[in-house]
């Protein structure tokens, strides 16, 4: 199914049409491929920089920065293909049906925090309460 069959440019979910219809469904399915292609596109310009970076620096503060540099990206890079698991995780759940549903309750999630955050798994409540529970044994 084409995204522009249909999907207006300006289109945005709202809470008065049937929850994860069509429309909603290709909404965030646009949205997430559109993020992992961004992504995907953003490390392969970091990899290529990286590349093209790699030179002997002689001075040892400058090299030690140089690498603290490279650190910091490789970390970034790190949690970058890990968001890229959830995104693919979120597109099946589309495919699957589970898509906008809380795992923990099976209630809707509120289209407002899936267009802020189209990962999310837990409905808001929810994912207060996980952190709360996670605050308390952190206490520990």
């Amino acid at each position: 199914m084409k995204a522009e069959s249909i999907l207006e440019t300006d289109y945005r979910p709202a809470e008065n049409e049937p929850f994860m219809n069509d429309r909603q469904l290709e909404y965030f399915r646009s949205k997430l491929q559109a993020w992992k292609q961004s992504i995907i596109d953003e490390s392969r310009g970091t990899i290529e920089h990286m590349q093209a970076d790699a030179r002997n620096i002689p001075d040892v503060a400058d090299r030690a920065s140089e690498e603290t540099d490279r650190a910091l990206e490789l970390r970034t890079r790190d949690r970058q293909r890990k968001l890229v698991s959830k995104i693919d995780a979120a597109l099946r759940r589309i495919e699957d049906g589970s898509y906008g549903y809380c795992e923990e309750t099976g209630e809707p999630i509120s289209l407002k925090r899936l267009d802020a955050r189209p990962i999310a798994t837990l409905s808001l409540e929810a994912q207060e309460r996980h952190e709360r529970k996670e605050r308390v044994h952190r206490d520990d």
